[in-house]
């Protein structure tokens, strides 16, 4: 894994990147492969009150992501490692029932991310702009499977290949805060 490890209003000491990539680096071990990663680390300190970590890991069929506050930045960073560590074992139990047949769940994770910027129009124009285009591979999954790729990601909508129909689906989180299908007709 490679580290970018950023600071906001605080100095991010030797220490401190060094504590970072040890405590991240230990989820290494749920991997077949050695991860080939952008850990993103972003720290924020407030006041003397309050410090906060926010923590992005993306990779082919999974983007990690955890957010702590706590008064104390070392424990920030434990519990948001806990955290993170909670996500990978919650999705690696929830597809390891489909994936027996095929090996390990580790195989799951892939070391390709691909997301290209699209450059933006002039801003005298009225019209609506792309200011970025993600490209990835479309994961035959189920309803279910999506909704928790879905919420692990953060988002309110998650674009997955329909493993029954074999369609492009979407599936999203509606005001009510149950989840609904969009599937394509004939």
């Amino acid at each position: 894994m490679r580290y970018n490890v950023r600071g906001e209003n605080i100095e991010v000491t030797p220490a401190l990147r060094d504590y970072v990539e040890k405590k991240i680096g230990k989820l290494e071990r749920y991997f077949e492969d050695p991860v080939e990663a952008n850990v993103n680390v972003n720290l924020k300190f407030y006041n003397e009150q309050e410090s906060k970590i926010e923590v992005t890991i993306p990779l082919t069929n999974l983007v990690l992501r955890g957010e702590v506050h706590h008064q104390d930045m070392y424990a920030a960073i434990d519990l948001v490692t806990d955290k993170l560590e909670r996500q990978i074992r919650k999705h690696k139990t929830k597809v390891n029932r489909k994936l027996r047949e095929q090996g390990s769940p580790k195989y799951m994770f892939s070391n390709s991310y691909d997301e290209v910027p699209v450059a933006t129009q002039d801003p005298e124009d009225d019209t609506m702009e792309i200011v970025r285009t993600k490209r990835f591979t479309l994961k035959p999954m189920d309803s279910e499977e999506a909704v928790l790729q879905m919420n692990m990601l953060g988002h309110n909508f998650f674009v997955f290949t329909n493993a029954e129909s074999n369609q492009t689906n979407v599936v999203y989180k509606r005001n009510d805060g149950k989840y609904a299908v969009i599937e394509p007709t004939e």
